[in-house]
């Protein structure tokens, strides 16, 4: 599943980024707790290089909880601290400004100890699209988020909105990188939905997914489906259409249908907390 998929504002956006790097402090990488590998921006490596960084593993509620430690441990290793998040329930996210501070508690230091005030933090958050991006910026920013203008540098009307006295954030939008080889990648990222469905075929998508979950999740899916024997993911989606009502003319199934039901139900974390990634597949992926 090759996917071209890089519109022109992506184009622009890492443009954005690698022109105003330079005033930015530390940047937080946002990742896909249940898909690391796949919802990281390979482009981010050289344009983050000799940067500071913090990742932060969001959607860490609907993630398989074990995995998601590997992963910490597993960045760790590369000297990077991983912090599991929850955007939208803010679970982690006073853990990750803490991480912000300490990155920066250098250049705090040296501000204070010349007998001058330390000037904002200035961060900047960066991730694919549907990754959660916008969510931690209003958690982080709440109601006394406040846009705070142009700094010396910058070009006239970028935005950056205050956090509190010591942190400014630099908002950017989601970005992807120009062409998606591997096919799992591809999938993994549409289940996810940071591709949009319009683009795929959601039957093919949904179909993948069930595969996935039978080798890594069988118990969850058949609890959740309630098929009652080890069956092909073609036969379990007929299952799920027949069971759920998802039928047309002349009974038969509605697999369009099937797949949304199955999809939304992953995305909202009803079947169960899933990964779907393991710090040992980066070695496939890097082979």
């Amino acid at each position: 599943m090759s996917i071209n998929w890089y519109p022109g504002h992506m184009k622009k956006t890492k443009d954005l980024i690698q022109n105003n790097l330079k005033l930015i402090d530390v940047a937080i990488e946002l990742m896909d707790a249940r898909i690391p590998i796949s919802s990281r921006n390979p482009q981010f490596d050289t344009l983050l290089k000799g940067k500071k960084r913090v990742i932060a593993l969001n959607k860490s509620d609907l993630a398989d909880p074990q995995k998601t430690r590997l992963w910490v441990e597993y960045f760790a290793k590369q000297g990077i601290k991983a912090i599991p998040i929850d955007s939208l329930g803010g679970q982690g996210v006073s853990q990750l400004v803490n991480e912000i501070k300490i990155e920066c508690k250098d250049q705090t230091d040296k501000a204070l100890n010349q007998g001058r005030l330390a000037r904002p933090i200035r961060v900047m958050i960066i991730g694919i699209p549907n990754v959660g991006k916008s969510s931690l910026i209003n958690k982080l920013a709440g109601k006394s988020a406040a846009v705070t203008g142009n700094k010396p540098g910058v070009t006239r009307g970028k935005q950056w909105i205050r956090i509190n006295k010591e942190i400014e954030l630099f908002d950017t939008p989601g970005i992807l990188w120009p062409k998606i080889e591997e096919d799992s990648q591809g999938i993994k990222l549409a289940c996810s939905g940071a591709i949009k469905d319009q683009i795929l075929n959601i039957e093919d998508i949904a179909f993948h997914l069930i595969q996935m979950l039978m080798l890594q999740y069988p118990d969850l899916l058949r609890t959740r489906y309630k098929f009652e024997h080890e069956s092909e993911a073609v036969e379990i989606m007929e299952w799920i259409g027949r069971k759920r009502g998802c039928l047309l003319k002349k009974n038969e199934v509605d697999y369009e249908k099937v797949a949304r039901i199955v999809l939304d139900e992953f995305r909202k974390g009803i079947i169960g907390k899933i990964s779907l990634e393991l710090p040992e597949d980066t070695v496939e992926c890097e082979a």
